[in-house]
């Protein structure tokens, strides 16, 4: 598995995410959950830098990876 077989998909809602999933036709492309739909809050770091993302606001993530 490379990088580019997970997409994470970054929601507000836990319907959005698990709605995106569908619509683009992931499983139609070999991908799969590989975690529960959770919310949690997104930190960018560069270098010693650390960005708050999305205002500091949880958000709903859910990961899927394609199987090889």
């Amino acid at each position: 598995m490379t990088d580019e077989d997970r997409i994470t998909i970054i929601a507000e809602s836990f319907e959005a995410a698990a709605l995106e999933f569908h619509r683009r036709n992931l499983a139609g492309d070999g991908y799969r959950m590989v975690g529960p739909i959770s919310m949690q809050r997104f930190e960018k770091m560069d270098g010693p830098k650390r960005e708050v993302l999305f205002d500091g606001n949880p958000m709903f993530a859910v990961t899927f990876a394609r199987e090889s």
